[in-house]
């Protein structure tokens, strides 16, 4: 949600804006919020002038009852009285003004930094870095699923039976890589200097009304039935929700967390659910970033959060891209945002492993998350996260980049300590 003080300012800043994410019919709500805001300020000021006049008819009709003028103190007070009916009135109007505006900013998107590409979705997001060389070995690298299959690391069947399409049992020696690379993920984010965090996996409405858009939570999220509670598409969810309604002492800036958790997603959309496969699904798990700092350290903040993640993926050989979204597949709140993608041998292509985002003070401004300086002065913080790693997803470029002629599975020497030492993963069916 952006400042209203910038829209009344210079509306056709946040026109273009709007025009540049290819949200036309966005446009007329720049306008609506104007008209209503003047309404808005209008009845206010005749209610503060109403307050005003109230506070000084008070003091006369005392001071006409101490000189025994009864009268003309009963004529004051019908004065008041009616100015009392007028404001309750206004007050009625001033709610129902600020509901409206509420609804219409809370569409409006965020301003995107000039950084960003233009593009009208997806297929117009802009390549801006590889890191390692992308091998295409030469033999066949089969599905993944088949590869977990050939180590009976996967059960689909079951899982169909049990839960429906999105759902898996991982089993054995992919269950412990899936769990050794998390670890693995944890571990490494603390050496760079984050504190771990495990969240609740369930959060108010109001905490998700802050932390994301009308559509995403409409596509994403899952609610409990009969309460106001939902399950976290990921755990920046939380971990922003966290901070909610609090002032923080600029001095213990910036927050730099990493947080573990399941994520529950119904993925509703164009993709849909995989009947065969692990790279969408309703349920994963995650280890995440995400910081909370001053406005003015937020990019430098969203440079490192990324190369953390390129850096993550790299000491386990696996190539990487980085991929700058353009400002037609930017969601709402996103100021920028870029996607760091994996090298797949079997498809000869990358494919999105991770997110990084940087919100500027969006969601902070909904959830009213302010930084007090030593100056007492009062102002909203910036939010980022990124993924550090989620598998299952990951697993398919793990298990693809470390697939042997033999159907074994290499294990990095990073990783050979949570895997109990295990330098190999030897398929136990052809």
């Amino acid at each position: 949600m952006i400042d209203i003080q910038l829209l009344r300012d210079n509306p056709e800043l946040v026109k273009e804006n709007i025009r540049k994410k290819f949200e036309d019919q966005k446009l007329p709500l720049v306008d609506e919020v104007l008209e209503l805001d003047q309404k808005f300020r209008s009845s206010k000021k005749e209610g503060d002038e109403i307050r005003a006049k109230r506070n000084s008819l008070s003091k006369q009709i005392g001071a006409l009852m101490g000189q025994g003028k009864k009268e003309e103190a009963e004529a004051v007070k019908a004065e008041v009285k009616a100015g009392a009916a007028r404001l309750e009135e206004l007050e009625k109007l001033e709610a129902e003004y600020q509901s409206e505006i509420k609804k219409r900013m809370m569409v409006i998107p965020n301003i995107i930094d000039p950084s960003v590409p233009i593009g009208k979705n997806d297929s117009e997001n802009v390549e801006r870095e590889r890191f390692g060389e992308p091998i295409v070995p030469d033999y066949e690298i089969p599905y993944h699923v088949d590869i977990m299959e050939s180590l009976n690391g996967i059960d689909l069947d079951s899982a169909r039976k049990t839960s429906g399409n999105g759902f898996y049992y991982l089993m054995g020696d992919v269950a412990r890589l899936h769990s050794a690379i998390l670890t693995y993920a944890r571990d490494f984010m603390i050496d760079r200097g984050f504190t771990y965090v495990i969240p609740p996996f369930m959060i108010h409405g109001d905490v998700v009304n802050g932390v994301m858009s009308f559509d995403e939570m409409t596509n994403m999220m899952y609610k409990i039935e009969g309460e106001d509670l939902y399950l976290i598409g990921t755990s920046e969810h939380s971990m922003i929700g966290r901070f909610i309604d609090t002032i923080i002492d600029e001095k213990v800036l910036p927050y730099t967390l990493t947080s573990y958790s399941p994520c529950f997603r119904k993925e509703v959309g164009a993709h849909g659910i995989e009947e065969r496969g692990v790279y969408r699904i309703h349920q994963f798990e995650k280890q995440e970033m995400i910081v909370v700092c001053k406005p003015e350290d937020s990019m430098m903040w969203y440079d490192r959060l990324w190369k953390n993640t390129v850096d993550f993926f790299r000491t386990l050989d696996i190539p990487v891209r980085t991929i700058e979204c353009c400002s037609g597949d930017l969601a709402d709140l996103k100021v920028k945002s870029c996607d760091v993608e994996a090298w797949s041998p079997r498809q000869k292509k990358y494919f999105e492993v991770g997110s990084c985002s940087n919100l500027g003070d969006a969601q902070a401004r909904r959830l009213q998350i302010r930084i007090q300086g030593d100056d007492k002065r009062k102002y909203f913080a910036h939010t980022l996260n990124n993924t550090v790693v989620a598998p299952p997803r990951m697993l398919i470029a793990f298990l693809e980049n470390n697939y042997q002629v033999d159907g074994s599975i290499l294990i990095p020497e990073v990783l050979q300590p949570y895997m109990g030492g295990k330098k190999v993963l030897v398929p136990s069916t052809k």
